[in-house]
């Protein structure tokens, strides 16, 4: 999540630097997206994996977080609380996903809007392609839960 964040927040800082009287907000926010969306394809597509890296849902986190905070932590919460029901990361990654495109359209800026809400989509694209196994297992009903529930000794089960 790190590096993603880092990523989006780097260019603004390096040209708010060359910039001391501010920059338009235009040139930031295209900026934070391109250092971000770097950030995660270079994690999903990393060459030092042969360019079979993650699924990109935690870089993607840190990536939006810095630039639309709010529909960010309220995906956040969802893939929190569908973890919780289905004890899969990947049912919360894939439900965060699917909803965070709309909750992007629905809570960002209007100067902002259209653009965010276009690279988001793409990005939950990304994300979902690189589940579909997870989802095909989802389907058929042998993807197994992350966490197990652990007996009333304290053992896993």
């Amino acid at each position: 999540m790190l590096k993603g964040l880092v990523a989006a927040l780097l260019a603004r800082v390096l040209v708010g630097l060359g910039h001391p009287e501010g920059s338009p907000g235009s040139i930031l926010l295209t900026l934070a997206l391109v250092g971000g969306v770097a950030s995660i394809l270079g994690h999903v597509f990393t060459p030092w994996l042969r360019f079979r890296g993650g699924r990109g849902v935690a870089t993607s986190l840190g990536v939006f977080l810095g630039i639309v905070p709010l529909p960010t932590l309220l995906a956040f919460a969802l893939w929190g609380m569908l973890f919780a029901l289905s004890k899969r990361v990947s049912v919360g990654s894939i439900g965060a996903a699917l909803a965070y495109p709309f909750l992007v359209w629905a809570l960002a800026g209007e100067e902002s809007r259209t653009l965010v809400t276009v690279v988001t989509g793409a990005i939950a694209v990304l994300v979902l392609v690189r589940h579909i196994p997870n989802i095909k297992r989802i389907l058929s009903g042998t993807e197994p839960p992350t966490m197990r529930a652990r007996s009333p000794e304290g053992e896993r089960s």
